[in-house]
């Protein structure tokens, strides 16, 4: 999803920046900022929320709602990035809103709409049907989703790239070999369907594999906090994924 503010700039691209963006209600970039956070992230609280018990319509309720919640109940004032990692700061915060909805027992309607998200539920249900059945977690199929969310963010700007370059198609042949693809076919076929030499082939998959590393240690930077050790979290991301 582009990151565009509201008027037609763009934000700063770290989620943190997002995060500040959208707790400023004065700016005309909170709403977009929010709706960034939203298409991005709901899918790994949605299967968190689920594998924790609850039913469909329940989980897209507590997905939507917490991040209504978010600007409703300015639950961003206090919200400081040296605290930590992104992804802990969106569990520890949905954790606690689902909580607060379990004491509640509630599920009325809030803010008039006030997030600029749907949720298509049979969607989400058939990426759900294809997590993991054995005793994962929440917490380890959140950190799971995650990770596949900036490994997907992260192949989605490789695309884009090589689509406004003119080369999508050597994107299509070659992005099997990146990492957590499948379905790779021989250098010699594709340099075969492409017109290729083979040396060529894999000089290009290559540079596709440390151009889609760039991109992901990127999302993965935008997530974290200066001081915080970038090795370790990619480290994560991919053991969070086996």
């Amino acid at each position: 999803m582009a990151q565009q503010s509201g008027g037609g700039g763009r934000f700063a691209t770290t989620r943190w920046s997002i995060v500040l963006a959208a707790k400023d209600q004065q700016s005309p970039d909170c709403t977009a900022a929010l709706s960034t956070l939203c298409g991005t992230y709901w899918y790994p609280l949605y299967a968190f929320a689920r594998r924790k018990g609850m039913s469909a319509e329940l989980a897209q309720d507590r997905t939507q709602g917490f991040f209504a919640r978010l600007l409703e109940k300015h639950s961003l004032q206090h919200v400081n990035p040296d605290r930590g990692r992104f992804r802990s700061f969106l569990l520890v915060a949905f954790k606690n809103y689902l909580e607060d909805e379990r004491i509640r027992d509630s599920a009325k309607k809030r803010g008039g709409g006030a997030v600029p998200i749907s949720i298509d539920v049979d969607q989400a249900e058939q990426r759900y049907s294809i997590e993991p059945v054995e005793d994962t977690t929440p917490e380890k199929i959140f950190e799971r989703r995650w990770a596949l969310t900036l490994l997907e963010r992260a192949l989605e700007r490789l695309g884009a790239e090589y689509e406004s370059a003119g080369r999508a198609r050597l994107f299509e042949h070659l992005r099997a070999h990146l990492p957590g693809e499948s379905g790779a076919i021989p250098y010699s076929e594709a340099a075969k369907e492409l017109g290729m030499a083979e040396v060529s082939i894999r000089v290009a998959a290559h540079r596709m594999r440390k151009r889609f590393r760039d991109l992901l240690v990127e999302e993965i930077s935008q997530t974290l906090t200066d001081n915080e050790d970038l090795d370790h979290e990619i480290q994560h991301l991919f053991s969070a994924v086996e």
